[in-house]
């Protein structure tokens, strides 16, 4: 899919002189939304930007959009180790 976006001409040219690749920052923005409102995977969010898992990982880090982990998923994480570790 492709996705046109219509700025004012004069943020575009600033925006377009800030940042080396306009479009790629673009898209980088809207994984990194799709990402933090967990409407994208970390996986997802590598496919959209092309890279690997650890650049992936890198990319969301300096970005400061972490792993959603909470309390269930901690609770999960300890059942199924404790059935791994009493076979």
């Amino acid at each position: 899919m492709n996705v046109e976006v219509e700025l004012p001409e004069d943020i575009a040219r600033r925006l377009a002189t800030e940042w080396d690749d306009l479009p790629q920052r673009a898209l980088e923005a809207i994984a990194l939304e799709g990402y933090r409102t967990q409407a994208l995977t970390q996986a997802e969010v590598g496919r959209i930007l092309n890279l690997s898992w650890h650049e992936t990982e890198a990319f969301l880090k300096e970005r400061q959009a972490y792993l959603h982990y909470d309390e269930s998923d901690l609770e999960q994480d300890r059942a199924t180790l404790s059935g791994l570790t009493s076979k």
